[in-house]
Parts: C-alpha cells; sequence; structure tokens
C-alpha cells in the first residue's frame, strides 16, 4: 500500500507521569515504533484479546466484529493516518460485497477491531518518520523493549508529538 507501511501491535504500556495508557505499534520491517495515547477502556479491549480473555459476554469492539460479520461483511485492514492537534487519526477499511468503505476512526478502535479480525495495519510512513522512536539496535528481548520504552515515556508527553 503506497505511502503506509505495516505495523504490529507490540503491546499496550502505561505512561507513568500521566497514568494513561499507550499502545506501541511497531513498524514490520525495520526497528521504529509508533506510541500512540489511548483511553483505559480502548487499552482494555486490545489488552484482553492480545491475551485471549474469554468473556461470558460480548464487549463493544466484539459486537462491531460481530455486526460487520451478520452483514457479510469484512474489515480488510487500519490506516493511522495522521498526527493533528495531539490528536492521532485513523481510517477503518471495510468491504461489503465486494465495495471499499472507509470509516473515520480512533486508533484505538480501530486497533482493538483488528485485533479482533485479524485485519492488517498500517501507519503513515510520514506519520512513522515524524512520530516515530527508533531504537540504536534490534532488540530480541521483549522485557529489555520495554524498559526502554518506559525510560522514554518518563521523559516525554504527547505535545512532544505535535508538529
Amino acid at each position: 500500500m503506497q505511502g503506509f507501511e505495516r505495523v504490529n501491535v507490540y503491546g499496550v504500556s502505561f505512561d507513568a507521569a500521566s497514568k494513561q495508557p499507550i499502545v506501541l505499534l511497531k513498524a514490520e520491517d525495520r526497528n521504529l515504533f509508533l506510541p500512540i495515547w489511548i483511553g483505559h477502556p480502548e487499552a482494555a479491549a486490545i489488552l484482553m484479546k492480545l491475551q485471549n480473555a474469554e468473556l461470558p459476554r460480548p464487549m463493544t469492539h466484539d459486537l462491531l466484529a460481530n455486526v460487520i460479520d451478520q452483514l457479510q461483511a469484512g474489515v480488510i485492514g487500519v490506516l493511522i493516518t495522521e498526527l493533528r492537534d495531539n490528536t492521532f487519526y485513523a481510517v477503518l477499511r471495510l468491504d461489503s460485497n465486494g465495495q471499499e468503505i472507509r470509516v473515520d476512526s480512533r486508533p484505538s478502535d480501530a486497533i482493538a477491531l483488528a485485533v479482533r479480525t485479524d485485519a492488517p495495519i498500517f501507519a503513515s510512513e510520514n506519520l512513522l518518520d515524524a512520530n516515530g522512536i527508533e531504537f540504536d539496535a534490534e532488540v530480541e528481548d521483549v522485557e529489555e523493549i520495554v524498559k526502554e520504552f518506559k525510560d522514554f515515556l518518563d521523559e516525554v508527553s504527547p505535545e512532544d508529538f505535535s508538529a
């Protein structure tokens, strides 16, 4: 997809200063991470699915995935498009009978839906280049990257990402 790079959900962490959850996306083909500050309910929704938690009743994002499925549509993917006024923007790409439908979305909701439907997530290359965090060396130890990321979070605020 021209102008976009595939990313994967690397994890969810918390900003030590503000106690605000952050979803951490990792570029698939390079050692670059994109932190996105999100709400607590969306963080819980993403974490529950990543941890394969079973709930007795569907949560909101499960409901949305079920509605899309019942309408014989599907989630093609998620595009994290831009950061404007300290707010990230995303587009949910749906397929309905061979027609693509694009729906404006908060990244956190789109990501929560993507992890439920195994839909790919893409971030704008410009967004990644301007706001991504690249670590000096490839890190294979998950705990080491989380420690480095938490150290980074101790020194950064959402305003640091404004253009």
